[in-house]
């Protein structure tokens, strides 16, 4: 499964990932990558609950990443 996360700096450095499509799923890490492996241990812990539960799992994202230059 695939699911959108956002890593953005806090005032102290910290790296803060969210995962807009499960509420209140956010961890931190010191580096990016940090806060990166610790969204997805939090992603599968929320995914494992939800199936404990029987509630339903936000389906699957397929997107693409565009850059362009100005």
């Amino acid at each position: 499964m695939k699911f959108r996360v956002a890593i953005e700096q806090d005032e102290d450095g910290m790296f803060v990932a969210e995962c807009p499509n499960l509420p209140g799923c956010i961890s931190q890490g010191k580096t990016r990558e940090e806060a990166l492996e610790n969204i997805k241990d939090a992603i599968k812990g929320y995914v494992e609950s939800l199936k404990k539960h029987n509630e339903a799992i936000p389906p699957s994202i397929d997107e693409d990443v565009v850059e362009i230059y100005a």
